[in-house]
């Protein structure tokens, strides 16, 4: 059966982040993309020029249209845009009994802001429903830090790209403590636009396939370090990575 992935989030007009990474990903992965958007951004590899974010109504709208006639095997959720859309797509997971990735976007890869702090102070009901929270270094911390996340979720992907040093160290962590951890060489590259996206939507692919956690991260982590590695060299700043190369 092909997995059906239910991915809320954004839209990146310039197709490196966002719904357009999230659909590449899954699709390259063998899932079938369902999509519930957002928010809609006018954006290159320099940055976001403009954002228009969607009601919530509308958010919830296109989210239950999926699931009521397609049905859904996992769910990703990146940008939300405003804290109504948060506290909304909460609502509509009481209703869904499937893995739920959630990587918690603020900041693009060039800087530009995507959720301010009310939006932010709502993610704490998507976190006690995912299946895995996604954040980076600079997200965690804008998070509380480890031990305040983990006070509000399973599990968390402490991802280390924004770490110094040659090697990227990812690591799994329940309250338990660390489950599992990858390290691999940083690929020098100015190209990464889409990495958080990428990555997340591949974990949901992989759980909605019934990979055990780990296994779904791992596998999500070849397919990231692959479209790195192909990226096409797009535009003058943070370019796309190469989903369409990745076999």
């Amino acid at each position: 059966m092909t997995p059906r992935i239910l991915i809320i989030a954004g839209s990146d007009s310039g197709g490196g982040a966002g719904i357009q990474a999230d659909i590449k990903t899954a699709t390259m992965l063998g899932g079938h993309a369902m999509t519930a958007i957002t928010a809609i951004t006018a954006q290159n590899t320099l940055g976001v020029r403009s954002v228009e974010v969607l009601t919530p109504d509308m958010v919830e709208a296109q989210a239950r249209a999926c699931i009521e006639d397609i049905g859904v095997d996992a769910v990703k959720i990146g940008m939300l845009g405003s804290a109504a859309i948060a506290h909304r797509v909460a609502d509509l997971l009481e209703s869904v009994t499937v893995p739920v990735v959630f990587d918690p976007v603020m900041v693009a890869t060039s800087g530009s802001v995507l959720a301010d702090a009310e939006t932010i102070a709502a993610f704490d009901r998507l976190m006690a429903r995912a299946t895995v929270v996604t954040p980076n270094l600079p997200e965690l911390e804008a998070l509380g830090g480890i031990d305040a996340v983990l006070a509000k979720t399973a599990a968390v992907l402490v991802k280390g790209g924004h770490g110094l040093g040659d090697t990227i160290l990812d690591r799994l962590i329940m309250v338990t403590g660390e489950v599992a951890r990858w390290e691999g060489a940083r690929i020098a590259t100015r190209h990464t636009h889409g990495t958080g996206c990428t990555l997340a939507s591949a974990i949901a692919t992989g759980l909605a396939r019934g990979m055990p956690l780990p296994e779904a991260i791992g596998v999500a982590r070849e397919f990231v370090r692959a479209a790195l590695l192909a990226a096409p060299g797009f535009g003058a700043g943070h370019g796309p990575m190469g989903h369409q190369a990745v076999r």
